[in-house]
């Protein structure tokens, strides 16, 4: 990464203000053919961008958005109602209550755990949907679908149809960012563009086993000048290029190719804005406080959610943060989800603020969940087997009713039962809430018609604001 005044970046560089000029140009040029180009609307959005939130492993819902108090009633009881197919069947247990409390906050009156104590006090900001439903009961699976749209072959992840759909607004950046992603269950599958163009494939920033210390370090390693001044690597580019495009024509544009070439561009045009993006040390010391990158619990999750609004408010169509993976708990729950919701809840409460006050979350779909979540018994002694037939996730911003809880679960947190909204579902509202259509979002690949809600999917307008 380039470091220093601004004198001594254009010197390492070898840039000068006429090759600034040159580069502008060049991305000009660049983003009139581009793939990533914007692109219009079907219809007027309500959102123009998205952070999504990912708590990789499955939060309980019913300890932390969902109160149920039959439980409380019923705990230690045996199930009394037909169980689905469950991951850890030689462990189920009687019922078991939330060993947390829950209050009611904001004018909404909208209940929340003792776990979340910060992201309470944004509650009036969040729609809260508590029936979604999923078909993956194990993480691979789930993951997939939640990603993807499917749990059995590899498709297009929800990021890479969106910029297939609306291209990004910033050509000197990827549209589509996952900052510290799992390299499990899925992995890279969770990201990828599949038979889409490459161009819409998501740009890992580090990985979940990495930490923000290394990251920060070369958050593009690939991105380096490498003892290149900027003209000689625009020299090379340009003869790498020119083989390459040779190549691809004598070889029907081979797809592949055609995504290398428009990486290695994006590439060149980054050196300038990633550097700037990615230099959290310009933030002022009370946003850096609101993010909680001041204690080693949170700076984690915080350097990730203040990474995603800088990236978003730069353009970026789709920024991922995960905190992966964390919240499998099929023992130790009170110990470990504690651990867990200590270590976002500030952070998350400070991106929902900062947003607001920037002006910022109008427009943008923050969305907050996971796989599945967890059931209403025990597994073991204190724990909680997978659940993907009803749970919790919320969206805030965007276009969404604020202060709002759409669809509910039974009296036991097990199965949704009022607006049932299947990750389809979902993935067709998000799509609606930047403007566009799931139905008419299509691509034709081995002799049919994909889209990212497969032959599924119905718009939930009952979250729209």
């Amino acid at each position: 990464m380039l470091t220093g005044t601004r004198r001594e970046i254009l010197k390492k560089s070898a840039a000068g203000f006429g090759l600034l000029g040159l580069r502008s140009l060049l991305a000009a040029e660049s983003a009139a053919t581009s793939p990533l180009a914007p692109k219009a609307p079907i219809f007027a959005p309500r959102a123009k961008r998205v952070i999504f939130l990912f708590m990789h492993g499955g939060p309980s819902s019913i300890d932390t958005f969902d109160p149920k108090p039959r439980l409380i009633v019923d705990h230690g009881k045996p199930v009394p109602f037909k169980r689905g197919l469950t991951f850890g069947e030689d462990g189920v247990k009687g019922l078991m209550k939330s060993p947390w409390e829950f209050k009611q906050y904001g004018q909404s009156g909208i209940p929340v755990s003792e776990l979340f104590p910060n992201i309470a006090t944004c509650v009036d900001d969040l729609c809260v949907v508590r029936s979604m439903v999923g078909d993956g009961v194990d993480h691979g699976a789930a993951l997939l679908q939640l990603h993807t749209g499917v749990f059995s072959f590899r498709r297009p992840s929800m990021g890479s149809w969106i910029l297939q759909g609306l291209g990004t607004e910033n050509q000197n950046l990827p549209g589509f960012i996952t900052i510290k992603p799992t390299l499990g269950h899925g992995g890279q599958n969770n990201w990828s563009s599949s038979f889409l163009a490459g161009e819409y494939q998501g740009t890992p920033i580090g990985s979940s086993d990495m930490k923000i210390e290394e990251i920060e370090k070369e958050p593009m390693p690939w991105l380096l000048p490498k003892g290149l001044t900027a003209e000689n690597q625009r020299f090379e580019l340009d003869m790498i290029q020119k083989m390459n495009r040779r190549h691809s024509e004598q070889n029907a544009h081979d797809p592949d190719l055609e995504a290398r070439i428009g990486a290695m561009e994006l590439a060149f045009r980054m050196q300038v804005e990633a550097p700037e993006a990615f230099d959290l040390s310009k933030e002022t010391e009370a946003t850096r406080k609101l993010y909680a990158l001041d204690s080693e619990t949170t700076r984690d999750f915080g350097w990730q959610c203040l990474l995603a609004r800088r990236l978003s408010e730069r353009g970026v169509r789709f920024v991922q943060c995960s905190h992966s993976y964390k919240w499998d708990q099929h023992t130790e729950l009170v110990k470990l989800h504690t651990r867990n919701a200590a270590e976002v809840d500030k952070p998350i409460a400070g991106l929902l603020k900062d947003l607001k006050s920037r002006d910022l979350l109008r427009d943008t779909l923050v969305i907050w969940g996971a796989e599945f979540g967890r059931t209403p018994w025990a597994q073991g002694s204190d724990g909680r087997d997978h659940n993907p037939y009803g749970y919790t996730m919320w969206m805030a911003g965007g276009g969404v009713k604020p202060g709002f809880i759409y669809g509910a679960t039974d009296d036991f947190g097990y199965h949704a039962v009022e607006n049932r909204m299947h990750i389809h579902d979902l993935h067709a509202t998000i799509l609606a809430l930047l403007g566009l259509d799931h139905l008419k979002l299509t691509h034709r690949y081995a002799g049919r018609d994909f889209r990212l809600t497969d032959v599924a999917g119905e718009v939930a307008k009952g979250v729209f604001a």
